[in-house]
């Protein structure tokens, strides 16, 4: 069982920061992927990046050059660097830890909210 706890979201002005950490509890598999996901307001959860235990990144459109997805293998801990946060990266940002062996599982944090306002 894993659970993740996600933190460092608020409230930034349009061209500012944010970094978002993602902490599991529990084992952490070779084969795990973990990825961020946003869901704003009336609209669907979309994946924003993710990170393989190799290192290997993905990113939204929408978000590359301006959001780096990274990880503290030895802490079970990965992180959201956000810059030039835009309005429409307003959402709630979730944790995703996805399991393929022995069994596909897919975990979820609670989320946290970034609000990019003026």
């Amino acid at each position: 069982q894993v659970q993740l706890v996600e933190s460092g979201g608020g409230l930034v002005q349009p061209g500012g920061s944010l970094r978002l950490s993602c902490a599991a509890s529990g084992s952490i598999l070779s084969r795990d992927v973990v990825s961020w996901h946003r869901q704003a307001p009336g609209k669907p959860r979309e994946l924003v990046a993710s990170i393989t235990s190799g290192g290997k990144t993905n990113y939204a459109d929408s978000v590359k050059g301006r959001f780096i997805i990274s990880t503290d293998n030895a802490n079970n801990i990965w992180f959201l660097q956000m810059s030039s946060l835009k309005l429409e990266d307003t959402a709630v940002y979730y944790c995703n830890l996805m399991r393929v062996a022995p069994t596909i599982t897919s975990y979820w944090g609670q989320g946290t909210q970034v609000t990019v306002s003026a």
